[in-house]
């Protein structure tokens, strides 16, 4: 049976269903408790598994020869700075692994949770999971001491939503205005199973973690130490 057909997406966790989604800012959601242990577990052995893909978790190098703290595995394109190309040219040239379709269908489905009717979010959000198709991930790996520092996703040719999953430890997550890297931003603890969803309005807006809680993943999330997360976007790219 393939990994598509593995993935349990139809697990709904409670605590999600409880809280609901939260507006950060305007196309801005956070959605606590929205991936269950069991579906943490199941990504995390992907991600094992994707670290051993033809190309190997990596530390991006920025222009200026500063090498980020955060350590990076792709799949459907490879991202270097600033920039996205099929083949890791800045790391062994080869081919970064497929996009896998069960992660288009949990993208829409993230987007159809943070953009359901209510909750402040404007209706025009509401019609963007039917068309949301992924084509890009870009899989963090935070061990401790990882930061990322206040930027803007914006190397894609779309201004379709990115969607962001994270596992493990919980992190402090800065969530900016589309302007400066400076105030006013609002933080956003993180917590394993967390979904942050971006876009419309706050689609180009700074964003940067600033601090990673060691010793916080939960148990039986399948990951010890360290935070992972899953960003999906659409590149726009062909």
């Amino acid at each position: 049976m393939s990994d598509d057909a593995l993935f349990p997406l139809e697990l709904v966790q409670a605590e999600a269903l409880r809280a609901g989604p939260r507006l950060v800012a305007p196309g801005a959601v956070h959605v606590p408790h929205w991936l269950s242990l069991e579906q943490q577990r199941w990504i995390v052995e992907r991600f094992v598994e994707w670290t051993h893909g033809p190309v190997p978790l990596r530390a991006a190098t920025l222009p200026g020869g500063h090498q980020m703290s955060v350590r990076t595995v792709c799949l459907g394109w490879h991202w270097q700075p600033y920039r996205y190309t099929r083949e890791a040219t800045d790391v062994n040239g080869l081919s970064v692994l497929d996009f896998p379709d069960w992660m288009v269908r949990l993208g829409r489905k993230a987007v159809a949770t943070a953009y359901s009717s209510g909750g402040g979010v404007d209706d025009s959000l509401a019609e963007l999971p039917a068309s949301y198709t992924p084509d890009a991930a870009l899989v963090n790996f935070y061990e401790h001491g990882a930061t990322m520092g206040m930027h803007q996703d914006k190397d894609e040719r779309s201004n379709a939503p990115v969607v962001s999953l994270s596992i493990g430890d919980e992190c402090i997550f800065r969530f900016g205005n589309t302007q400066t890297r400076t105030k006013p931003y609002s933080d956003v603890q993180l917590r394993s199973g967390d979904l942050f969803v971006f876009g419309g309005p706050s689609r180009f807006a700074y964003h940067g973690i600033p601090k990673v809680l060691q010793g916080t993943a939960p148990e039986g999330c399948g990951l010890s130490y360290g935070r992972i997360n899953i960003t999906m976007r659409v590149t726009g790219m062909s």
